[in-house]
């Protein structure tokens, strides 16, 4: 099954009791998706493994805030491995806030069948496809785990908004999505990921409402946050300093400030750009 979509997202980072002020906010406007209404706590598991070349050019262009970025990652929505894991290989491109996202399954064969040997058993999606174009031409390997538990919702309102609570969100360094050992690490330690997702404009009503809670959007990208947390030799030493009350690190992007190699940007995407019906 394949899925292609395009919408905006608007993220926020919230401290717990801001969490439970928002939420209450919302409440009369949204609804739990079905994915949290079945899920245990009303909460539900998600695990990513991203992929990037040996100098993480992907970081450093998330870092330098490039236009067009391109990022591959599988994905999973349980802890253990197995005939039965639903796995899906997902390509994200982001311009601005507007963010497209394509979506293939996969069995748990061919998620280890490309794990070990670096191509899909079959490409029987042109998703697929490109995901293995874009892993030989950009020389990609997989780089870090990054795991969360989701509260989902959506709208009452007629519309097509969707909002998202991420808790606990942590990461590892990652070659693969079921790893028998992880030594993972908190982004951000009492702090939940709030996501405004919606295509077309602006929803009046929901805008209306952040305003009103004075909520305040943040860049929040999760893998760069797992390469600052897992990978301190990709983060130039001089950009690092440590928080003396969480002894969390904290990374100033004015430390990042490299320029990398753009030599494929703007003809990464041969296949999803070239108006094939997906």
């Amino acid at each position: 099954m394949m899925r292609t979509f395009s919408r905006w997202e608007i993220k926020y980072r919230l401290p717990v009791f801001w969490y439970y002020q928002v939420k209450n906010a919302f409440a009369p406007y949204m609804q739990p998706d079905k994915y949290t209404m079945l899920s245990s706590g009303r909460k539900y598991f998600v695990r990513s493994l991203y992929f990037d070349t040996y100098d993480y050019e992907a970081f450093h262009e998330k870092e330098n805030g490039n236009y067009g970025r391109i990022k591959l990652r599988l994905r999973t929505y349980v802890q253990s491995s197995g005939p039965a894991a639903p796995i899906a290989a997902e390509i994200k491109t982001r311009k601005g806030s507007m963010v497209n996202k394509h979506s293939a399954f996969i069995t748990y064969d061919e998620y280890k069948h490309f794990i070990e040997k670096g191509r899909w058993p079959h490409e029987n999606s042109p998703i697929l496809e490109e995901f293995g174009r874009l892993y030989h031409i950009r020389h990609l390997n997989p780089v870090t785990l990054v795991q969360y538990y989701r509260e989902g919702y959506r709208s009452k309102m007629g519309d097509n908004v969707r909002i998202t609570f991420d808790h606990d969100v942590s990461s590892c360094a990652g070659r693969e999505l079921f790893p028998e050992k992880m030594f993972l690490r908190p982004h951000h330690p009492g702090k939940i990921i709030l996501e405004i997702k919606f295509s077309g404009e602006k929803p009046v009503w929901c805008m209306n409402l952040v305003r009103k809670l004075g909520l305040t959007a943040a860049a929040n990208s999760k893998y760069v946050q797992s390469v600052q947390a897992a990978r301190y030799d990709v983060v130039v030493p001089a950009a690092v300093n440590y928080d003396d009350f969480t002894q969390v690190r904290i990374f100033k992007n004015e430390g990042l400030n490299k320029e990398f190699s753009s030599r494929f940007r703007g003809r990464d995407l041969g296949v999803l750009d070239s108006g094939k019906d997906l």
